[in-house]
């Protein structure tokens, strides 16, 4: 293990330090990195300098270099060493090194093997709380060093990995520094929980962990309101909701623009727990009522996507019309929102899905381009998506008509050039009114603290 300072420079001496704790950061690629990274571009704007701790040498399902310039310049960057077993499973599993490896309990290229199987078991049962455990006790050994020499105000850490939550725990309780825990997803209500096997002793021993983080956190974040119920109903205190998010300067240089097809898209993970089989089945059936549509639709996907959604295309007949582009580049994704007319958003069915916030949900909105949402009738994003008028949000395998007059009714207003959508008012999403919000709460938790 050893300590990296990159882009090292003096910071403002009128600046509170916070460090900041996490796994994931560039040049990963996805959307889970966005949450931290977005922070710690932004935090400086609120008088606080951020200091990053994240690993040397880690094991990231996808790379996008292009994140690497929202690294704020002369911050300082900490990093350690981590083993984890993640290689080590895609050689007995007969994947590639370089294949991506999501969360296998969602999606598979078809059923699932006696390997994958055990390494779900052995992922839930013996490392606890996720597959990065090795990571805390050389994590808190190194920074352990290094505060002693380099003060910091506060910790904010960033989970899952709740690796990420452990570490700074730990931190905050052997130097009594105030510890924000963000969490992008839940603990032990996390929607995969259930999925991973997990026998009784190391259900206490999430269980056991997660009850010590919550009373130990001066402040608890989540990304959305129901989730923020659901903890609180569990111990959690002092929680507040923080979205995902949208960052402006992303689309400094977006643009719609008009083309002749009418283009369905969805970027990021599409596994099992999010089939569109219903969707499929719907345009089948407006193309068999209106053939000559043929020629304008196209259905495009971005990212991982489970055979059970290939497979639903094949038996609709829609493979003439659909591109699967596997895994691109942020950069790429949001020039396809310039083409697109419609952004579907699937919310992964499970029983926490009325909390479940996708973090695209943001970036989609800031395309103002109509949003087709695929999830619970009472959840967070419907409430979002309607409030704003910026889409509706359906049951899968149902409301199958609805489905249809809402398609057609786009279709109809693309063919007559009529504008699909009208802006609205999104700003409190924005990255830069999010992070204000955060450095707030950890004003307040050092000024709770000192006195």
């Amino acid at each position: 293990m050893k300590v990296l300072v990159l882009y090292a420079m003096e910071t403002a001496s009128d600046r509170k330090k916070v460090l900041v704790i996490s796994y994931y950061w560039p040049p990963c690629g996805g959307i889970g990195v966005l949450r931290n990274l977005k922070f710690v571009k932004y935090l400086r704007e609120f008088g606080w300098e951020p200091v990053v701790y994240t690993v040397e040498n880690p094991s990231y399902p996808f790379l996008d270099y292009n994140n690497e310039k929202e690294i704020p310049e002369g911050i300082e960057i900490i990093k350690g060493k981590i083993w984890e077993p993640l290689q080590l499973f895609k050689k007995i599993s007969g994947r590639k090194k370089t294949d991506p490896l999501q969360n296998i309990t969602a999606t598979t290229s078809s059923k699932k093997s006696w390997i994958d199987n055990l390494g779900i078991w052995i992922r839930g049962n013996f490392f606890i709380p996720d597959a990065r455990a090795s990571w805390i006790k050389p994590s808190v050994k190194l920074l352990s060093e290094y505060l002693k020499s380099h003060p910091v105000d506060a910790i904010l850490t960033d989970g899952p990995p709740h690796t990420n939550t452990v570490i700074g725990m730990r931190l905050s309780q052997k130097f009594n520094i105030p510890w924000l825990a963000d969490f992008q997803d839940p603990w032990t209500q996390v929607d995969y929980y259930k999925l991973m096997n997990i026998g009784r002793s190391a259900d206490k021993k999430h269980k056991s962990l997660e009850q010590e983080a919550f009373k130990t956190a001066k402040k608890i974040t989540i990304a959305s309101p129901s989730w923020k119920h659901d903890i609180e109903q569990i111990g959690a205190k002092n929680v507040d909701v923080i979205y995902y998010g949208y960052d402006e300067s992303d689309f400094k240089d977006f643009q719609k623009k008009t083309t002749n097809y009418f283009k369905i898209f969805h970027a990021g993970l599409l596994g099992n727990d999010r089939n569109l089989s219903c969707l499929f089945e719907v345009i089948r059936e407006i193309l068999e009522e209106r053939p000559e549509l043929k020629e304008i639709i196209r259905i495009d996907f971005a990212g991982e996507v489970d055979y059970t959604n290939k497979e639903a295309v094949k038996i609709n007949q829609l493979e003439k019309i659909t591109t699967f582009h596997g895994m691109i580049p942020r950069k790429e994704v949001i020039a396809h929102y310039e083409t697109s007319s419609l952004l579907l958003l699937p919310v992964n069915q499970a029983e926490n899905a009325q909390g479940r916030i996708p973090g695209k949900l943001f970036e989609c909105m800031r395309t103002y381009t109509p949003i087709l949402v695929f999830g619970p009738d009472n959840g967070d994003v419907k409430q979002i998506v309607e409030s704003k008028k910026l889409g509706i949000s359906v049951e899968y395998q149902a409301e199958k008509k609805q489905q249809k007059q809402y398609i057609l009714s786009l279709i109809d207003k693309h063919l007559k050039n009529i504008p699909l959508l009208e802006s609205s008012d999104i700003r409190e999403f924005s990255n830069f009114e999010l992070t204000k919000k955060l450095a707030g709460y950890l004003d307040q938790i050092v000024s709770n603290h000192a006195s």
